[in-house]
């Protein structure tokens, strides 16, 4: 397969990835109302403003203007008003003006292309939001589901230590048992209930974490499919390591601000040279304002400038070094961004595979466990056993059914990180 043809994880859109459709319907809302969504969305659109500020510079800047004086002179200070003569005088101008910086070196030029590269950062810093949106809500829900699984172990357990506890009462007032044997699985099966509290606890929680990245007020969640029918990819293709870094958003905007600091090296540099500059205006003046568009009260100027900086306390040089040490920082921090990427791949990649072994381990371990439980009330029966090992298989049983439960949530939560890490869910 060529490189540019190696088949991802990522490549799998969400709504292929998750099939549970209440999980996909919560998806799309929380891609509408979802709060941090919203705000980088505002971001992104905000960066998209700055790119036409830092552009509009290239143009000339033309003003339209009227002004106006009226004053009148004192016959004291000037003894040339005579006693008859008018005082007061009046100016009114109305016009345009146009002021241009001729970017013959490049700063405007350079200063726009770094706000826009901090747009397309930003653009991809939504994109992040996106992907760690829709694996939170992902992993919120599985965590909801294994809860869920967690709680009907529980009470089916429960279930089974009220049978037990009915059986050795009827036992022990027919003189066929003791207080001990009672006494053991009453207490047993208090083992059980006192954890089914807090899984009942647990899952509220979890509903109003899912509900606040919906965009809702805390209520319950509707259900799909159960944990063991979640959809399981059948294999994790990855991809090479140059295609991880064209996908994850965090290390392209790590690579768009490292070009915006390069830009700004240069608009930095830019300023050790002279600056020209265009100005005109075009308009009238009269002491009449109703004799301002007449042909003989029209004005109009030209000029032009040429500013050369020569010395303003070495306050230019500091600035060209401050850019390119915040080059540097940039670089750092895509290397960093691209170093990390990987090492969340290879964590993922690894708990997606151990999970899994251990995920086989405990559902042998369970069958094997349910089996003894059987074989353990059918030995106390026969009077080969006492309920002890009873007790032990039941406890053993109980454990390990919920650890296995866990297994099966990790599992499904690991792919979600894979799935994350490898840049994926951010298909519309």
């Amino acid at each position: 397969m060529l490189p540019n043809q190696a088949e991802s994880l990522a490549d799998i859109p969400w709504w292929e990835l998750f099939k549970d459709p209440v999980l996909q319907q919560l998806t799309r809302d929380a891609i509408v109302n979802n709060y941090d969504l919203r705000e980088a969305a505002a971001r992104v659109e905000e960066a998209r403003a700055q790119v036409g500020v830092a552009r509009s510079f290239l143009y000339p800047q033309v003003n339209a203007n009227m002004s106006g004086t009226a004053e009148q002179v004192s016959r004291r200070t000037d003894p040339s008003q005579s006693l008859g003569s008018n005082r007061s005088f009046q100016n009114w101008f109305l016009g345009l003006s146009m002021a241009w910086e001729l970017d013959v070196f490049g700063r405007i030029r350079r200063e726009t292309e770094a706000a826009t590269n901090i747009f397309l950062a930003t653009e991809q810093a939504r994109r992040g939001v996106l992907i760690t949106l829709i694996a939170d809500l992902a992993q919120a829900y599985f965590n909801l589901r294994e809860l869920d699984l967690e709680l009907e172990i529980s009470r089916r357990t429960l279930g089974v230590n009220d049978e037990t506890v009915e059986f050795y009462r009827r036992r022990l007032t027919g003189g066929v048992s003791n207080q001990l044997e009672l006494d053991q699985s009453v207490a047993n099966r208090s083992r059980t209930a006192a954890g089914i509290p807090e899984i009942e606890r647990q899952i509220v929680v979890q509903e109003n974490l899912i509900n606040f990245l919906v965009g809702r007020n805390p209520g319950p969640i509707s259900r799909g499919a159960t944990l063991t029918d979640q959809y399981q990819p059948p294999n994790v293709p990855v991809g090479l390591p140059s295609d991880l870094l064209e996908r994850r958003p965090d290390v392209k905007a790590a690579e768009d601000l490292l070009a915006a600091s390069n830009a700004n090296i240069g608009a930095a540099k830019a300023l050790f040279f002279p600056n020209f500059s265009l100005s005109a205006a075009l308009g009238g003046a009269s002491h009449d304002l109703s004799n301002i568009l007449d042909r003989r009260a029209q004005i109009w100027s030209v000029a032009g400038g040429v500013l050369q900086p020569v010395f303003q306390g070495w306050r230019i040089f500091f600035n060209y070094e401050a850019t390119k040490a915040r080059f540097d920082q940039a670089l750092a921090q895509y290397e960093r961004a691209a170093q990390n990427g990987f090492r969340e791949v290879a964590d993922a990649l690894v708990s997606v595979q151990k999970l899994a072994e251990l995920r086989a381990e405990l559902e042998r371990s369970v069958a094997a466990l349910g089996n003894a439980a059987r074989l353990s009330r059918v030995r106390y029966d026969t009077g080969l056993a006492n309920y002890l090992e009873i007790l032990i298989a039941d406890q053993q049983l109980f454990d390990q059914e919920i650890l296995l439960a866990r297994a099966r949530g990790a599992q499904l939560n690991a792919v979600v990180q894979l799935y994350r890490a490898l840049g994926g869910g951010w298909q519309p």
